[in-house]
Formats: structure tokens, sequence, C-alpha cells
């Protein structure tokens, strides 16, 4: 690189860094969405675990309040989804994981990385469990050869100032404050997803709308209460009528079984959910089976259907939801 285009870079990113920004300027948010407003809620990825799937990706949503993206879980290959979504990257703003099983943490650091190595210039706040504080730590540790060439070479300023982690307590087993700003409330609590704890469901809220992930769960009333008359509950559900066919394909199947049944939700229990919390409509996502054996959205959408008289959405990648 010639020393003037290192100085201009230099200078450009000197001109633009704010660490203490609140939200990402409107040059820096939507490239094909920007002439809408209220809250928005755009699955990322349905598929449900940690192996890749043919057509369904790893587990992430994101809500996009007046150009500014909330990203909840960071499975593998979620930045290239926002992209696909026509969303940039640097319109992330807040980052949330519900839990740190892989398919929900695996690009929790690359989203940020690449979202700086694009034209990222302000602070991203991010939530999850302990250690999300440790794992912040860690990337950035491991990622210092490219972070330090990429600030010496092209002139970026540190990556570590623009991320700041906050972590959930565990004692916020019915539900706490999480973030509460001039346009947006975040709520979460404990959910049902043994050996993992904890586990947390999230419930956003603006101007009078609410949307909640439910994060992996089996039946909660936790959950319930969190999604009390909700606009939107995203919800996992596992096919149980399909698990073995899905299994027979595993070599640890009986302990696998014993995982999702005790920590995943069928049909029924997601129906039963969605009704007593009266939520006006339901999202199914985070797919078990999420590639093998397919399944149709009829089949999907028929499971649940004797437990739940309301709104039902069979969830797809990219797929965006009015709220």
């Amino acid at each position: 690189m010639n020393s003037s285009r290192r100085l201009f870079l230099q200078q450009t990113a000197l001109a633009s860094f704010s660490p203490l920004a609140t939200s990402a300027s409107s040059a820096n948010g939507l490239e094909q969405t920007e002439d809408k407003t209220g809250m928005r809620l755009i699955l990322l990825g349905t598929a449900g675990g940690p192996t890749p799937k043919k057509n369904r990706a790893a587990p992430a949503q994101m809500i996009l309040i007046n150009g500014e993206a909330y990203v909840i879980d960071c499975g593998n290959g979620v930045a290239q989804q926002i992209v696909k979504a026509g969303v940039k990257l640097s319109a992330v703003r807040h980052v949330f994981l519900t839990h740190h099983h892989s398919d929900h943490n695996a690009d929790y650091g690359n989203l940020m990385l690449l979202a700086w190595a694009a034209d990222l210039n302000h602070r991203i706040d991010t939530y999850g469990p302990a250690p999300i504080k440790r794992m912040t730590q860690q990337f950035l540790a491991m990622n210092d050869f490219d972070i330090q060439t990429r600030i010496h070479d092209e002139g970026r300023h540190p990556l570590k100032a623009l991320i700041v982690p906050h972590e959930i307590p565990h004692s916020m087993k019915n539900g706490g404050l999480v973030l509460h700003n001039e346009q947006i409330k975040v709520t979460a609590a404990q959910v049902v997803h043994p050996p993992i704890r904890p586990a947390l469901a999230y419930r956003f809220e603006h101007m009078g709308k609410s949307i909640v992930i439910s994060g992996d769960t089996t039946y909660s009333e936790n959950l319930i209460k969190l999604a009390k008359n909700a606009d939107v509950l995203v919800h996992e559900i596992m096919h149980t009528p399909a698990l073995d066919q899905l299994l027979a394909t595993e070599p640890n199947a009986t302990r696998l079984k014993e995982h999702l049944l005790a920590s995943h939700s069928t049909a029924e229990q997601v129906g039963r959910v969605a009704s007593e919390a009266k939520v006006k409509k339901l999202v199914l996502s985070h797919f078990v089976p999420g590639g093998y054996p397919y399944l149709e959205d009829s089949v999907w959408l028929n499971a649940v259907r004797p437990y739940f008289n309301g709104e039902i959405i069979v969830g797809s990648d990219l797929l965006e939801i009015a709220v």
C-alpha cells in the first residue's frame, strides 16, 4: 500500500470513529430497506443443530429499528445471512446470545470482526450468559495478528475498543431487564435447556409492539410469562416422529435422543406455550430435524395447529415477519 492511500484511510477512520456512539448512522444502515420504519424481524437462519444444512442456515434472528440491527444468536454464517438480507454489517448495534451451544455462538466474534473489516466504526454492545466476556477476550487474542495487521496497514481503529460485552447474571431466574434506551426495552428469562444453565429467552419491545425469541428450550413456565400477549413469538420446534430417521445417521443416537427430548420442544409443547401466553403470532424456527429428513412446511404447521388456534408462520431463512 502506498503512503498516500494509507494516509487517506487513516484520516477517514479518524474522522468517523466514535466508540461511544449509540446508533449507526443512516449511511451505515440498510442497503435495500431504508424506507421502512418501526420494528422489523428477519429470520437469518432457521436450522437447529451445529452441523451445516443444505436448505437452512444456522440459528440467528435480526430485529431492525430505525436502521439499527439487534442480532439474536450468531450461528455459523450469520454475517453472510445479514448481507443476503440486504443489510450492511455496520448496521449491527447490539448482539444477544441465548446460550453457549455452538450452533448459537459459533460466529459471535466473526460477526464483529467481519463488520469491522467492512466499515464498522461504532460500538457494539453484546449480551449473554457467562463466559461471554472471556469469549470476547479470547476471540480478540486469537485474531490479534489479523487485527493488528489491518490496524497498521489500513489505518483502522482497534476492534477491542468497539466491543463491550455484558454478562447476564445466573441469578436472573424469573426474568429481568437487560437493556432499556430511548427506542427499545429488552428483558430476559431463563428457560429449560439442560445441561446448559443459564439458557435465555429474550423479549424486545418498541412503541407498543413486542417480539419474543425463545432460544432453545423445552416447555417453560418462564417463557410463558415472558411472552405474555406478545405480538410475535419465535419458538424452536422438534418433530418427534422424524427423530428416529434423523438419529439413524448418528453414532451416538441414544444419548442424543435423550438430550433432544429433555431440552427441546415438541409441537404440542410449542402450541401450549403460544396458547397459554396468548401470543398474536407464532413463528416456528430452529427446526429439528433442520435438514434431514426434509419435512414440508405443511407437516410443521399441521403438527402445531391442534394446540394453537392463532396465526402460525413456518419460518424460512431471510423471511421478514410483520410486527
